[in-house]
């Protein structure tokens, strides 16, 4: 699975990064920074009297490789 990871600095100079799973994998820097900075300019998120997203600091495309160590779903039922 493929996310967008956005990285902000918060109002208490705090790290916070923003995960975005269904994100358009083509996007280019600038688009995003962009992006970044009109989602700044909103002042929508707080946490604990701190606005979690001011200033856009990073931005990268994470790739996830799952490894599934069990799925009951998948198990067949056990015999008592």
């Amino acid at each position: 699975m493929k996310t967008l990871n956005l990285t902000f600095k918060g109002s208490l100079g705090k790290k916070h990064i923003l995960k975005l799973s269904y994100a358009n994998d083509q996007l280019d820097a600038e688009t995003v920074r962009q992006a970044m900075i009109n989602l700044a300019n909103t002042h929508l998120f707080f946490k604990d009297s701190e606005e979690l997203y001011v200033t856009p600091i990073a931005t990268k495309y994470v790739d996830t490789i799952p490894t599934v160590l069990f799925n009951a779903e998948k198990q067949a039922p056990v015999a008592e």
